[in-house]
């Protein structure tokens, strides 16, 4: 009846291989830096066979990393820890100084 078709994903986090939002740049990123460093090594004249080692090793570390946040923590979760972690348990206020140069607004 309806001529036009409705997106009904259009609210829905960005997902490709069970990544999901963010971590699909933040393993597009780690997989650049290893490219780089497999570069650098192997013009330093590391062995071929040391390089690629290596980035097998650490390529297999980026994505099991990538994938374990992605699973725990989720489209924002990541952002939300890191910022839990900020918040201070405490504040404490050693002088009445600060308060007492406070202006009345009412």
């Amino acid at each position: 009846m309806n001529p036009y078709t409705i997106n009904k994903g259009i609210n829905a986090p960005l997902v490709f291989k069970g990544l999901k939002a963010q971590y699909i740049a933040y393993l597009a990123v780690g997989l650049v830096v290893l490219l780089v460093l497999f570069a650098v090594a192997y013009m330093l004249g590391l062995s071929k066979y040391l390089c690629l080692g290596g980035a097998l090793v650490l390529g297999g570390a980026l994505f099991y990393g990538v994938f374990h946040y992605s699973g725990k923590y989720g489209q924002h979760g990541l952002m939300k820890a890191t910022a839990y972690r900020q918040v201070p348990q405490s504040v404490r206020c050693r002088s009445r100084k600060p308060f007492l140069t406070l202006k009345d607004h009412t």
